[in-house]
């Protein structure tokens, strides 16, 4: 992640579970850089919470790691939870996959992981005036 936040030079970073303690690494490496973390199914003993809903701009977010909304399986019961938080944007890990897609007007996407795997993902997201945004997926090279 420091290598992205070095390559994008973001207004906020969004992490999204599993190893907490990393979010915490960053915000002691960029203490001026916004960051946003929810735990995941690894963040045992954590208080950090599992979601959280907030406002950037004209753009509300929700995230979540994905656990407990069963994203393995379908993302059914998370769409519907950023839904009824009428939330723009549904972030979520868990399955280590990188996906954008939308749904019913909510933008969903899934970094993939950062630190996992032969190909290291995260995304980048761009808010524009108004509602414009973009999303794409960023391979971090090593």
């Amino acid at each position: 992640m420091q290598r992205m936040i070095e390559r994008e030079k973001p207004d906020y970073v969004f992490h999204l579970g599993d190893h907490d303690r990393d979010a915490d690494e960053l915000r002691r490496d960029y203490p001026l850089l916004p960051i946003a973390n929810v735990r995941g199914n690894c963040d045992w003993y954590s208080d950090t919470p599992l979601t959280l809903t907030f406002d950037l701009g004209s753009f509300r977010f929700f995230l979540c790691h994905g656990h407990t909304y069963g994203v393995k399986n379908h993302l059914l019961q998370a769409v519907y939870a950023a839904e009824e938080a009428r939330a723009d944007f549904l972030l979520f890990g868990h399955t280590h996959e990188p996906l954008l897609d939308e749904e019913n007007g909510i933008h969903i996407l899934n970094p993939g992981a950062c630190g996992y795997g032969p190909r290291p993902t995260c995304a980048v997201i761009t808010l524009g005036p108004g509602k414009t945004c973009s999303a794409s997926i960023q391979t971090i090279e090593s």
